[in-house]
């Protein structure tokens, strides 16, 4: 299985360690397409490649992915991005957000009934609903 994590990049890092855990714990079902999004060092890796050549090679790992784990506890114009990108291409797709951080999650997410869309309050409620999203498809 080919998963795509999304979660915020430069909308802040705030939910980093819990993006890590997360991709780890994902490699126990198949490739993680961007295990790069739970590196500490994310932003500098990432400051040799362009806007385009991101936009490209993030977009090409989408279509290419069978499923979406989406962490949307930090407000992310990207994370939202992608998971629309993801949508058009009738990808399923799992929205993990953790309340602990009192930011408002947007309407378009909550609202959209083609998304699952979950709350968890630890990593290993995070796993749970991550396994049974998996089970579920």
């Amino acid at each position: 299985m080919r998963i795509y994590f999304a979660g915020s990049i430069r909308g802040g890092r705030d939910e980093e360690a819990n993006y890590l855990k997360i991709i780890t714990y994902l490699t126990n079902f198949g490739q993680v397409l961007t295990e790069h999004v739970g590196s500490g060092n994310i932003k500098k890796n990432e400051s040799h490649n362009s806007d385009e050549h991101i936009f490209e090679r993030d977009i090409s790992w989408l279509k290419s992915a069978d499923i979406m784990i989406a962490d949307v506890t930090v407000p992310s114009l990207g994370v939202g991005y992608e998971i629309g990108f993801a949508e058009t291409l009738n990808i399923p797709i799992l929205c993990l957000y953790n309340p602990k951080n009192k930011k408002s999650l947007s309407a378009m997410i909550s609202g959209n009934k083609k998304l699952i869309y979950k709350n968890y309050n630890t990593v290993e409620e995070a796993k749970l609903l991550i396994d049974k999203f998996i089970s579920s498809i």
